[in-house]
């Protein structure tokens, strides 16, 4: 059957419903569906034979919209970027809407970028039921509850090859919030395919429920009930807020489900906790502490069913830190502990980093280009006994190689044509008593990877043109985003330098891998407002969403340069999506590989890697874990030649 013609046979359905008043479909929900077609011609005048096109809602709306649910949007994000997580691979998009149906978040591949505007599975699409007609998002804002509109259902022709599950998002006094939607351009023709989509979307949304409640009432104390002594304390479905005697302040929707039908003024704190379970106030107080496990099981009032409670009190806060007393390895280091807030590999870095700080041990710091190799060197100097000495930083791969020696070691007066006239203090030199960092040393020449073991292995150096050495006092710290196990094998870089440099490793993990990136999102902010010397700016919720959802591979050198620039074009000091530089708006999907060396296609994956990476020689670099230099001769093999003029995209 063509398309147009399964649009004229829905058309002639609706009007027959129209004539005889019941839903064509024996299913479960043919009733709800039939009362919204209703709707659909007798309140709203709806024309089945007149499609409507999707309607995206202007910037200037879809920014009011965004901005009225701004918290409750930063909450959900995670949930959402969960959803379609699970949900992508079969074809599905999610939609986030406010309780009037615009759709203020999206997650939907970019590929189909079109189709999916053209259906209003889009950001700003208007879900209304009386513009769009019977859709999962406004028949479930209507009639506040979940459900699956499955091709036929929907009452515009367009939507027939849609299908679309929806479930309510309450706010904790119980008023709709928010709708979260999956759905899908196309789909199996039986409604029983989207079973499991109706139970995975409801699931979500009381996750989601769940997590905005927590975060409302962060700071009060929350009764958390289950069925299940074990999984009350991760899976607690009733949540409820109390006051220090014990009133209910706020529910959850399961939580709600378990007050008394008369419980009128619930939210006003008139109901208290005594009243739905059969106990007093002390057994509420005494459930941390009665018990190991720090559950206890109360029987509820009216159906006497047993349910299993634990307390959620809130966050106490923080010690204070301050004060001039150098802090031991088990206390806070504030100039470490700024780095990061709460990623795995960051804690077991800076821990590590903390008892080492003051040593003279040799640090190797690895991570991809851009991660704050520099800047976590620069903190363990200033953290650590040498603080008041210097701190030294040399980028191996910035200076040409004719010069590097003379910028390391210096020279004595007359060493060679155009030498100063009374000679110079190398950068080592300069480093006295404090700390000399070495970036990207695998790109250090072999000639003076054998000097350099000699400064390590002897403390002394002998400056270009000089006859005795000088003996020299500083702590070494390297970096590099390339393998030097590799680069040893290769015989590109000594081992012995290797094992004299690496007394410990510490592991920089690239930004889209942090856990934390919310953390060193707002702190570049901060650093960046305080540097500038300008007013407080407001990241939003879109913007930070699209943030975290971008890759980053400059890391946190590109973030710094995108917050710069949407800090500096942002308007009323608050940083939305459309502030952001293009790339952080839009995924790769090209496939770039790491290995080709020995590549017989070796010029097709290096443009292919140059295209990606917009020519940044340094990012192609990393990719493909070589030096820059390597890059250069690899151009040079191929004929490859930089064009002269990037356009911005």
């Amino acid at each position: 059957m063509t398309h147009q013609l399964a649009q004229s046979r829905h058309i002639h359905s609706i009007l027959n419903f129209a004539a005889k008043g019941s839903y064509p479909a024996l299913t479960p929900s043919a009733e709800l569906i039939g009362r919204s077609w209703k709707r659909c011609i007798e309140d709203y005048g709806m024309d089945p034979s007149r499609p409507r096109s999707a309607r995206i809602v202007t910037q200037q709306t879809l920014r009011e919209h965004q901005d009225s649910v701004d918290e409750f949007l930063n909450v959900a994000r995670a949930g959402v970027d969960q959803l379609y997580g699970i949900i992508a691979g079969l074809g599905y998009v999610v939609l986030l809407t406010d309780h009037r149906g615009i759709t203020v978040q999206y997650l939907g591949d970019r590929r189909y970028d079109r189709r999916l505007r053209k259906a209003g599975l889009y950001l700003g699409a208007d879900w209304n039921e009386q513009y769009a007609g019977t859709c999962a998002v406004g028949t479930c804002i209507q009639e506040q509850q979940a459900l699956t509109c499955h091709r036929v259902d929907h009452f515009d022709a367009t939507h027939i090859s849609l299908t679309c599950t929806s479930a309510p998002i309450r706010d904790p006094s119980g008023d709709l919030l928010a709708v979260l939607d999956i759905s899908a351009l196309d789909s199996p023709n039986a409604r029983e395919s989207q079973t499991f989509a109706l139970h995975l979307t409801q699931l979500y949304a009381r996750l989601i429920e769940d997590a905005y409640f927590l975060r409302r009432y962060r700071n009060q104390t929350v009764l958390r009930c289950g069925v299940s002594r074990e999984f009350v304390q991760v899976n607690g479905q009733y949540l409820l807020a109390i006051d220090e005697g014990g009133r209910i302040e706020a529910a959850n929707t399961a939580g709600r489900s378990l007050m008394p039908e008369n419980a009128a003024g619930l939210m006003n704190g008139v109901s208290g906790v005594t009243e739905l379970f059969e106990c007093d106030l002390r057994d509420i107080w005494s459930i941390p502490y009665d018990h190991d496990d720090q559950v206890k099981a109360f029987r509820h009032h009216a159906n006497k069913d047993t349910l299993f409670a634990t307390l959620i009190k809130p966050k106490a806060k923080p010690a204070d830190y301050s004060g001039s007393v150098k802090a031991s390895n088990d206390e806070r280091v504030p100039e470490l502990d700024q780095l990061a807030a709460d990623d795995p590999v960051m804690r077991r870095t800076l821990s590590l980093a903390k008892r080492l700080r003051n040593r003279d041990v040799g640090l190797l710091i690895l991570g991809e280009t851009g991660t704050g190799k520099e800047v976590l060197a620069k903190a363990i100097h200033q953290s650590g006994s040498r603080a008041s000495g210097a701190f030294i930083a040399v980028n191996c791969a910035a200076i040409p190689e004719s010069l590097i020696e003379s910028e390391l070691f210096g020279y004595v007066a007359g060493a060679f044509t155009g030498a100063r006239a009374k000679g110079m203090r190398g950068l080592i030199q300069q480093a006295e008593g404090g700390t000399l960092f070495l970036d990207e040393i695998g790109d250090m020449p072999l000639h003076l990877q054998t000097r350099l073991l000699r400064v390590l292995a002897e403390g002394e150096i002998l400056p270009v043109g000089a006859e005795a050495p000088i003996r020299v006092n500083c702590r070494f710290m390297a970096a590099t985003h390339q393998n030097l196990e590799q680069l040893v094998q290769a015989g590109a870089f000594r081992s012995d330098l290797y094992y004299r440099l690496n007394g410990a490793t510490l592991k920089l993990p690239s930004l889209c891998q942090r856990a934390d990136r919310q953390h060193v999102i707002n702190s570049v902010l901060r650093k960046l407002i305080k540097q500038d010397q300008v007013q407080d700016v407001h990241i939003r919720a879109d913007a930070m969403s699209a943030m975290l959802g971008y890759h980053w591979p400059g890391n946190i050198r590109e973030l710094v340069n995108a917050l710069a620039f949407a800090e500096a074009t942002c308007d009323n000091r608050e940083i939305t999506a459309e502030d952001l530089p293009e790339a952080c708006l839009k995924q790769k999907s090209v496939s770039v590989p790491t290995e080709l060396s020995e590549s017989p296609d070796r010029r097709r994956c290096l443009l292919v890697a140059l295209e990606t990476y917009r020519w940044n020689i340094t990012e192609v670099a990393r990719r493909f874990d070589v030096s820059r230099p390597t890059i250069y001769r690899w151009l040079q093999h191929h004929g490859i030649e930089q064009p002269r003029f990037l356009g911005k995209r």
